[in-house]
């Protein structure tokens, strides 16, 4: 397929900025409109010295856009911010967007969990979730494809294929989950600055999160029934990565060996997911900069119950990586295009 133009809309926050630096290398793809609010008028490498060298637009605001020769569109907005955004664009446009805006099905479930009644729920009936691996048909038919949130899909990789399996029973999860301080976003606050996140690790959002409910969708799905689960998540001293501990109950008759073929089977020809060798613990420095979930099982002490760990890096897999796999898909790319290297050790 010929070459597509492309806008990222929110260019210059963290995942933004992965956009450029993974799109640079896309042959397929032309970077042609980047905008920025309070960095309108800058270059892309003013903003990020580590993106210079390329042949980029200028910041411009939402206004100054046009997306008269522009084919898709990445939206890096802030959540509550993209649902208008998006009513607004031509209909022509195929969209990704990273936000939570179009990530929950149900509107009166995001306007319980954002606080404001959903502002575009026509084009909710419509966007199909991202979650690349068990959404590829989906999403090539997609105009506009929901990205998942990162601790999403960290959880739902491994435990999506289990219950549709049944080899884990639904009503007994528990997510335990860690974040680098990059999730937060680029924005100035308090709880991000660095005597507040150094030398320590703490809970977050306990019992209510709002990456609960997007979760449960999807397991919901995959079970075929009402999914709750226990989910906390944590902030750790690191720029970067996702470290999810699956806490769930064997079924009847099913053993850790069971699971083990499940993913392995799940996710034999998969360029991207890959369940390690027995008793390998994943950690995110192996997944750090790179498109990479790595997961594994293992038995836990208290009969007929098993531990899944799942890594990936929050910006990439959890982020930039997966809108960028969803484009591939969309545009009928190879969907490993711009995608391909390989994590940052050590």
């Amino acid at each position: 397929m010929n070459a597509i133009n492309v806008a990222i809309l929110g260019a210059s926050g963290y995942t933004g900025a992965e956009l450029v630096r993974l799109l640079a290398v896309h042959p397929q793809v032309r970077m042609t409109v980047l905008t920025a609010d309070r960095k309108a008028g800058q270059a892309m490498a003013a903003v990020f010295p580590h993106l210079g060298g390329m042949a980029l637009p200028d910041l411009v605001t939402m206004e100054e856009a046009d997306f008269s020769s522009v084919d898709a569109v990445f939206c890096a907005l802030p959540h509550g911010t993209t649902q208008t955004v998006i009513a607004g664009l031509p209909e022509r446009l195929r969209i990704v967007d990273l936000s939570a805006d179009f990530r929950l099905a149900d509107t009166a479930t995001y306007a319980t969990w954002y606080g404001h009644e959903h502002q575009a729920p026509h084009l909710q009936t419509t966007a199909v979730y991202g979650l690349t691996e068990l959404a590829r048909d989906a999403v090539a038919g997609a105009r506009l494809v929901a990205n998942p949130g990162c601790y999403p899909t960290a959880s739902q990789l491994p435990l999506i294929p289990l219950l549709r399996a049944g080899v884990i029973e639904a009503d007994d999860i528990i997510i335990d989950a860690k974040s680098g301080v990059s999730g937060a976003g680029r924005a100035a606050k308090e709880g991000s600055l660095f005597c507040e996140v150094a030398d320590g690790i703490n809970a977050y959002a306990i019992a209510g999160h709002r990456h609960a409910p997007e979760i449960e969708q999807g397991l919901s799905g995959a079970a075929g029934r009402p999914v709750i689960v226990n989910f906390t998540p944590h902030l750790m001293p690191m720029s970067r990565g996702i470290l999810a501990s699956l806490y769930v109950r064997l079924a009847n008759g099913a053993g850790v060996a069971d699971l083990r073929r499940v993913l392995s089977e799940t996710y034999a020809n998969e360029p991207f997911v890959r369940l390690l060798a027995e008793g390998q613990s994943p950690a995110t420095r192996h997944v750090r900069g790179s498109n990479h979930c790595l997961m594994n099982v293992f038995a836990d002490r208290v009969p007929g119950r098993a531990i899944l760990v799942s890594v990936i890096d929050n910006l990439v897999k959890g982020a930039s990586g997966q809108a960028i796999q969803n484009l591939n898909r969309m545009f009928g790319f190879k969907e490993t295009a711009s995608l391909e290297q390989m994590p940052l050790f050590p």
